[in-house]
């Protein structure tokens, strides 16, 4: 029998708050904004009313959904979206608007199992799964958001090598960006709320400087509009199409949106409040990613108008896209190369700062591990830089191997999205988890297709990726070993949600035949 009563869920609400206070949770109570009490007269006793919009509330619930939009923004996405602009000009937009919107779908997902639960992605997992099945997610989300973070960096490093007129190398500029994790620390002592005005920032830098581009270079309007509208994909672009969707869910950032979502101090014991911040927080993530959807429909559209159809297209990245432009339209006023090297940077910036932030999460959530903030910031960063100081030293002079090392980072984390994906989708699916706040049978089926389309898209790109790389007999039996234990592990994750939800069925139909 399921929970049809407010009553039943208001008891499940606060039997879980209470059970979550025990625990160490994603934000201390003084590090959170407090919502209850802005723009209301009194606090209403009826747990089930939902209080009326107020743009006041907005403005307090504002925050999270940029945060996790910058992992709409980083290195890796911009990447893709100027090498979809230079090898299929304007015909991929559509694709760009509708993996933002599968992408927002994922997130609002997240948002809501932390909102309804208390609890964020890695701490659920850490209770539901068991001690092996537990630890080998959260080397798969660790290796997915070292994977990402390399990029990252990388991509900050290289505007700095480009605004210091390559005075400063590749690691050097890894070192610098090494840093930002104090200023992370630094500002987070001063509150939730200073942190996301400093994203607030980075954000409008970047779309100021590729909109500014974007103006520099007046892209074809018509073929725009036509190209976000009309579907269009050919066999010459289907490499570019697979990037374009499988940079847009990124693992450790569906584990951090749910995490973020506890930084409001919401009464989770009302449904009714429960209700108003699943409302806020959606009108603030669409607003979010209709933003990050136009940085990225800049950056798309300038390279476009400037190398589709040219001999050059192909050989297009981050490091010598700017010296590209440039080349192209001249100095000007204010060089071009610096206006996308500033955009560069800030987006560079922003997502390895959120990178640091995801990995407290994911790390404190999955091992429970009671460390300083500091502490965890520290050990997440040293994880990150480590491997890319060494990328960085060994690819400085290289731009083809940086491109190629950027190919087979965006497999790995292609690799590790049914990890986030399946639990995710399993877990707001569970009434016992989620009481009267479940998705629906249409939104379940919805999300499933979404989960399913992305994980086949990056099964393509993976399979095309090893069918170029794998040779000799050893090595090809050492990758279908491990394919064979990765499909393995996806099965036991989706038959383990399918078991749950048939297990908890069955004893709510006993329980009410005992009653």
């Amino acid at each position: 029998m399921p929970l049809h009563n407010e009553e039943e869920h208001h008891q499940l609400l606060a039997d879980r708050l209470l059970d979550s206070n025990e625990e160490e949770s994603a934000y201390d109570y003084s590090d959170k904004v407090h919502i209850i009490g802005v723009d209301e007269e009194h606090d209403d006793d009826d747990f089930t009313k939902t209080p009326p919009f107020s743009w006041k509330k907005l403005w307090a619930f504002t925050g999270p959904g940029f945060l996790m939009s910058i992992a709409f923004l980083d290195p890796g996405n911009l990447e893709g979206d100027l090498q979809a602009g230079a090898i299929a000009g304007y015909s991929l937009l559509w694709l760009l608007f509708w993996a933002t919107a599968m992408g927002l779908l994922v997130q609002l997902l997240a948002a809501r199992l932390g909102v309804a639960t208390s609890k964020h992605l890695a701490e659920l997992c850490r209770d539901e799964y068991p001690k092996w099945a537990r630890l080998l997610l959260w080397v798969m989300t660790e290796l997915a958001l070292i994977g990402a973070d390399i990029q990252e960096v990388i991509g900050s490093a290289i505007a700095i090598k480009i605004l210091s007129r390559g005075f400063l190398p590749l690691w050097s500029g890894v070192v610098i960006t090494a840093l930002d994790c104090f200023v992370f620390l630094f500002l987070e002592n001063y509150g939730v709320r200073k942190l996301e005005a400093l994203f607030a920032v980075l954000i409008a830098v970047m779309a100021i400087s590729f909109a500014w581009m974007f103006g520099e270079t007046k892209p074809n309007g018509v073929e725009l509009l036509v190209g976000v509208v009309v579907p269009k994909l050919s066999s010459k672009t289907i490499k570019q199409a697979v990037g374009i969707v499988g940079c847009v869910i990124m693992p450790h950032n569906v584990f951090l949106h749910s995490a973020l979502v506890q930084s409001r101090d919401i009464d989770n014991r009302k449904s009714g409040r429960v209700r108003e911040a699943l409302k806020y927080y959606s009108i603030e993530s669409t607003i979010a990613l209709a933003i990050s959807f136009m940085i990225n429909l800049f950056v798309t559209t300038v390279f476009a108008k400037s190398f589709y159809g040219s001999e050059i297209a192909n050989s297009i990245g981050l490091e010598n896209a700017g010296q590209y432009l440039q080349d192209k339209y001249g100095g000007g006023s204010f060089p071009i190369l610096y206006i996308w090297a500033i955009g560069l940077l800030a987006a560079g910036q922003s997502s390895t700062i959120t990178g640091t932030y995801a990995g407290q999460f994911i790390m404190g959530g999955f091992l429970h591990m009671r460390l300083k903030k500091w502490q965890r910031a520290l050990i997440t960063r040293s994880c990150a830089i480590v491997p890319t100081l060494i990328v960085a030293l060994a690819f400085d002079t290289s731009e083809k191997s940086l491109d190629v090392l950027n190919e087979w980072l965006n497999v790995l984390q292609c690799v590790q999205i049914p990890f986030a994906l399946i639990p995710l989708l399993c877990l707001v699916s569970r009434e016992e988890i989620m009481g009267v706040f479940k998705i629906g049978s249409t939104v379940k089926v919805i999300s499933w297709l979404v989960a399913v389309l992305v994980m086949l898209i990056n099964g393509y790109l993976l399979m095309d990726s090893l069918s170029s790389a794998v040779s000799g007999m050893l090595f090809t039996s050492v990758v279908v070993a491990f394919t064979g234990a990765y499909i393995a592990f996806i099965v036991y994750l989706i038959s383990r949600g399918i078991t749950f939800r048939n297990w908890f069925v069955k004893n709510r139909s006993s329980s009410s035949i005992d009653n």
